[in-house]
């Protein structure tokens, strides 16, 4: 099964790139959220993903979310396809809102070894492995790159928040926890803790982020802790956490995980969302990259494809538009950009990376003269079609230049082309687009009809 590790497109603004999730902007007050199907455990993101992970995180969000409204108002507006949700744009407080019902995870493992006060929280003596408080306990961590814990005090000594919103988030926090319990209770399912995030928008306090999600939260299976409350099996994230502890004891520290974990963790996601939901998710799609360009595509967020026109020179504009009216009059997105493979080629790389990590069908366009090493650079570091259109002010310039773009080095396959209108088509049809395969055919049979109607005409003048 395949998986998006990362999601990409030229045609919006990346804001930003968390551990799992990917930000674009749409307008000033909205972002774009994309759950990918990477996963993060103890701080660092893995190499192997989870198929379908993201499609999971994204739905039970969009669950809890509505579930929690009449708690505290969150950051959505709606979800797009399957894994990606639109948002209002709010400020972070960067503290995780961490609640614990029972006494487990890593809260164990330091209790284990004589710790007994979590982020300002006295433990009593006594406890053990995955005991259940008596009531939950409040741990907050700071929101970084390495999560640590640290006190209510700490938090407003440092300026991070002030007392009276902490405390609003703090008394939140513990009603989405009660409203979580209860909920999935009646799912047989214990919610073991799980973390809140908030952030302001235009002043008010809203949750963002995710809520009960197997990212986010430990759950277990009431029945198993019931019968074993020291061994009860995780239906979340903490499966993978305990196989990485497993390994790093053995002096291992593996950054991949084997087929075996993956199929498993993926069963366990599915499950426990279906069980959550009462709905059945739809199978796994093979190619996630592609659903997903569908899925904004259907929401009018994107293009269902994208030519980058690179300029050597801003002076090269007026040509580069003469291409890019008839892209746009196709339908397809046009991006205009100036880069020169002479005085700024890590600009060149740049865009080249872009282009080729991009989710949707992509090409370059480059539009330079004189030694166009433009086209060349893009070429052989682009994995998506590259046509040189350069701009020759008359046929001296054409005679003087043109062999700089036909005379590509080896493995740098750009095509040329002199004509604007032709660099445009030969751009689309790189593109491979069914819709435009179809228009495409249209216009050959109706200009091979044209020509047979005017050789008709002419055999037919007496």
């Amino acid at each position: 099964m395949s998986t998006l590790q990362s999601s990409a497109t030229p045609q919006l603004e990346c804001l930003h790139r968390g551990k799992v999730r990917d930000s674009y902007r749409i307008d000033p007050k909205t972002r774009l959220i994309v759950a990918t199907d990477r996963l993060s455990a103890f701080d660092r993101v893995l190499e192997t993903g989870i198929p379908g992970k993201g499609a999971v995180l994204t739905r039970l969000a969009a669950f809890w979310f509505e579930r929690t409204r009449g708690i505290v108002e969150n950051h959505m507006h709606r979800v797009i396809g399957s894994r990606a949700m639109l948002v209002r744009e709010a400020q972070p407080i960067l503290i995780e809102m961490v609640v614990r019902g029972y006494l487990t995870g890593s809260s164990w493992r330091k209790y284990r070894e004589g710790v007994r006060t979590i982020s300002g929280v006295p433990l009593p003596e006594g406890l053990s492995k995955n005991d259940r408080f008596s009531t939950p306990i409040l741990t907050p961590t700071t929101k970084d790159v390495h999560d640590t814990e640290i006190s209510p005090d700490e938090i407003v000594a440092r300026g991070l928040i002030d007392w009276p919103t902490y405390e609003k988030m703090a008394s939140l926090s513990l009603q989405l926890f009660e409203e979580g319990t209860a909920h999935l209770a009646s799912h047989g399912i214990l919610l073991v803790d799980t973390k809140y995030e908030f952030g302001l928008v235009d002043g008010a306090l809203v949750l963002i982020d995710e809520i009960h999600t197997p990212d986010s939260s430990r759950f277990w299976a009431a029945e198993e802790y019931a019968a074993d409350a020291g061994c009860v099996e995780a239906c979340d994230k903490e499966f993978v956490r305990g196989w990485l502890l497993k390994e790093q004891a053995t002096g291992r520290d593996p950054v991949a995980l084997p087929a075996e974990i993956v199929e498993e963790t993926t069963r366990r996601y599915r499950e426990i969302c279906e069980r959550i939901t009462e709905t059945a998710l739809p199978p796994i799609p093979r190619n996630p990259r592609s659903e997903l360009i569908e899925e904004l595509v259907a929401a009018g967020l994107v293009k269902d494809g994208v030519v980058g026109i690179v300029m050597g020179s801003p002076s090269d504009r007026a040509h580069a538009e003469k291409i890019a009216k008839i892209i746009r009059s196709y339908d397809i997105a046009v991006r205009l950009h100036v880069a020169s493979a002479h005085k700024t080629p890590e600009a060149v790389a740049a865009l080249a990376s872009a282009y080729s990590a991009a989710c949707e069908p992509c090409a370059l366009v480059a539009v330079a003269g004189l030694s166009n090493g433009l086209g060349g650079a893009l070429a052989a570091n682009a994995t998506v079609p590259v046509i040189n259109c350069p701009p020759f002010k008359n046929d001296a310039d054409f005679l003087a230049n043109i062999n700089s773009s036909l005379m590509m080095p080896s493995k740098t396959p750009a095509a040329t082309t002199v004509r604007p209108d032709n660099a445009a088509l030969a751009a689309l049809r790189g593109l491979n687009i069914g819709r435009l395969r179809d228009r495409f055919a249209d216009e050959i049979e109706l200009s091979r009809a044209g020509i047979a109607a005017a050789d008709l005409e002419l055999r037919e003048t007496p």
